[in-house]
C-alpha cells in the first residue's frame, strides 16, 4: 500500500509534486520556490533563468528528428492560495504541505493541497527532466503569483517566449480542453475615520462565523455556498436594530479570489442586551442552517465576551458600512445567454477589515462580457460610493476570447480520441486563466487550458485525482509527440 504521495504512479510527476510541498511558496512570498526551480533546473543541465516578470523560464532543444515541430511553451503559476481551517497552526510561509492519501485522492492536513497549480509545474518538471520522450522544442513559463494579481504575466514581455503553442496546465478536469476564459478585476473600496469612544456601560463581545464551505470563486461561484461577510452582514444589522450594538472591528476572508469560509467581528453592547444578542446569533445560525441546508452542513455562529478597546466605529459611517455590506452583489449576475450552464458574470465580496481606524473591503470581478465587466465594475462603484467609500480597480485582465478554429485544440481532441476512446468537451470556463495575457502579448499563440482532475481549490478541501494524474501524463507525453511541423 502506497502511503507517501512520491510513490504514487506516475512517479516522475508525483515525486516533484512532493518537492513542491516542501517549498513554501503561498502568492506573494515566492523566493524560496524560485530558488528551488532555478536550482532544480542546474542540477538537471536544464536551461533556465528568471525574468523580469518574477517568472521562471526554460528551455529544452528537440528530441533528434523533431527539430521541425512548432515550438510549445508549458504553462503553469507557481504561487498557491493560502487556506487552513481555523484550527490549523500551518504557516505557509515557512512550513512544508502535510499531504495524505484518501482513496482516489491526495489531500492536505488542515490546508490548501497546492496542487492548484503545484500539478501544473512538477508536469513540467517531468517533461524537462525525462530523457525517453519525443517532442518539439520546448518552452517552460512558470508564472509569478497568478492568484493575487496575475504579475507575472501582467508584465510579461515579448521578447521573452519564442514558442508558437501555448500548453496552459491550469485546469481542473481530465478531458476538459478550455479555449476561452473570463477576465477580471479587482475592485478595492476603502475609508478612514476617527474612532470614538465605547460608552463607559458598555460591554464587548466577538461573534465568530466559521465552518463555511469556501471556495474557488471561479469555479464554484455558482454553487450556491454561504459567503461568511454576507451572513455576517445580516447578523451585524439585526443586532444593531434589535441591540443597539456598535461595530468596533470586522475581519472577513483573506484572498479575493476565495469565497470568504469565516468572519468575526467585534461589538459593544450593553451588558443588559447581552442574552438577546447571544438568542440572536443561536436564530441566526438556524436560519443559515436551514437556508443552505445541503450546501452548508456545519455554519457556526458564536458570542464571547472580550476585552473592550479604546474605540469604536462612528455611528454614522457604521451604518452605512453595514448598509453597503448588505447591498453588494455577491454571487452570480448573469450566465452566458447561448451557454446557460457557464457563468458570465460574478462577483466575490473577499475580504473585509474594518478597524483602527480604516475599513477596507476587496471584491474579484469577472466576466467573459466586455460590456457587463463594466456594468458589475458600475455596480459596486456606486454601492460603496453612497457609503463615502473610495472605490478603486487594480490588475485587470480582459476575458480570453475563444477561437473554436485553433489547430492545437483539434490536434488535442483527435488524440485524446485515440488515446481513450472518448470525446472530450471543449469548452470555456469562469476562472481567470492567464491565456488572455499571454495570448495579448505574443497574438500569434495557439492557446488551450487542460489539466488532471482537481476538486474544491482554494480550500481546505482541495485535492487532487490520483487515477487522473496518470491519464493526464499519457496523454501529455502522446501530445508533445504529436504537435504539428512548422508551416
Amino acid at each position: 500500500m502506497v502511503t507517501s504521495i512520491k510513490d504514487l504512479d506516475p512517479q516522475i510527476i508525483w515525486k516533484n509534486f512532493y518537492l513542491l510541498t516542501q517549498v513554501p511558496r503561498p502568492s506573494g512570498h515566492l523566493e524560496k520556490i524560485q530558488k528551488f526551480l532555478l536550482n532544480w533546473a542546474q542540477e538537471h543541465g536544464i536551461e533556465a533563468f528568471k525574468d523580469n516578470a518574477e517568472n521562471i523560464v526554460m528551455r529544452k532543444p528537440a528530441t533528434p528528428g523533431y527539430e521541425n515541430r512548432k515550438m510549445a511553451v508549458l504553462q503553469a503559476h507557481m504561487d498557491m492560495v493560502p487556506q487552513k481551517v481555523d484550527e490549523s497552526n500551518h504557516s505557509f510561509e515557512t512550513d512544508p504541505i502535510e499531504t495524505w492519501i484518501d482513496g482516489e485522492w491526495v489531500k492536505a492536513k488542515g490546508t490548501t493541497l497546492g496542487s492548484d497549480d503545484g500539478m501544473g509545474v512538477a508536469a513540467i518538471m517531468a517533461v524537462f527532466e525525462s530523457n525517453d520522450l519525443e517532442h518539439g522544442p520546448l518552452e517552460a513559463l512558470i508564472t509569478a503569483d497568478e492568484e493575487t494579481c496575475m504579475y507575472g504575466v501582467n508584465h510579461l514581455t515579448p521578447d521573452t517566449l519564442k514558442g508558437d503553442i501555448l500548453l496552459n496546465i491550469d485546469n481542473e478536469t481530465m478531458g476538459e480542453f478550455v479555449i476561452g476564459s473570463a477576465g477580471g478585476v479587482n475592485i478595492t473600496a476603502s475609508l478612514k475615520y476617527k474612532e470614538v469612544e465605547p460608552d463607559a456601560d458598555d460591554i464587548a463581545v466577538k461573534v465568530s462565523l466559521k465552518n463555511l464551505r469556501g471556495g474557488h470563486s471561479g469555479l464554484e461561484i455558482n454553487e450556491g455556498r454561504a459567503n461568511a461577510n454576507k451572513l455576517m452582514a445580516r447578523f451585524v444589522r439585526q443586532a444593531i436594530i434589535d441591540d443597539e450594538a456598535r461595530l468596533v472591528s470586522w475581519s472577513g476572508g483573506n484572498m479575493r479570489n476565495a469565497i470568504p469560509r469565516t468572519a468575526t467581528v467585534v461589538l459593544t453592547i450593553q451588558k443588559e442586551n447581552l442574552e438577546d444578542l447571544q438568542d440572536l446569533a443561536r436564530y441566526c445560525q438556524d436560519t443559515f442552517q436551514n437556508e443552505f441546508r445541503g450546501v452548508e452542513e456545519n455554519i457556526s455562529l458564536t458570542v464571547e465576551p472580550v476585552e473592550k478597546s479604546a474605540g469604536e466605529v462612528p455611528q454614522e459611517i457604521q451604518d452605512n458600512l453595514v448598509d453597503a455590506i448588505m447591498a453588494c452583489h455577491d454571487g452570480v449576475l448573469r450566465n452566458i445567454p447561448s451557454i446557460p450552464s457557464v457563468v458570465e458574470t460574478s462577483s466575490n465580496l473577499g475580504i473585509i477589515n474594518i478597524g483602527g481606524g480604516e475599513a477596507s473591503i476587496l471584491i474579484l470581478a469577472r466576466s467573459s462580457n466586455e460590456t457587463m465587466m463594466e456594468y458589475i465594475q458600475e455596480i459596486q462603484e456606486s454601492c460603496f460610493s453612497m457609503a463615502g467609500m473610495k472605490v478603486e480597480y487594480g490588475g485587470q485582465y480582459g476575458a480570453w476570447q475563444p477561437n473554436f478554429d485553433s489547430p492545437i485544440t483539434a490536434t488535442m481532441v483527435k488524440v485524446h480520441k485515440n488515446l481513450f476512446g472518448e470525446d472530450a468537451k471543449v469548452q470555456v470556463c469562469h476562472a481567470g486563466l492567464e491565456c488572455s495575457i499571454i495570448g495579448g502579448v505574443y497574438p500569434q499563440m495557439d492557446l488551450v487550458s487542460f489539466g488532471p482532475t482537481l476538486r474544491s481549490p482554494h480550500t481546505p478541501d482541495e485535492r487532487c485525482n490520483i487515477p487522473s494524474v496518470a491519464k493526464f501524463w499519457v496523454f501529455l507525453k502522446t501530445l508533445l509527440k504529436e504537435i504539428p511541423v512548422k508551416d
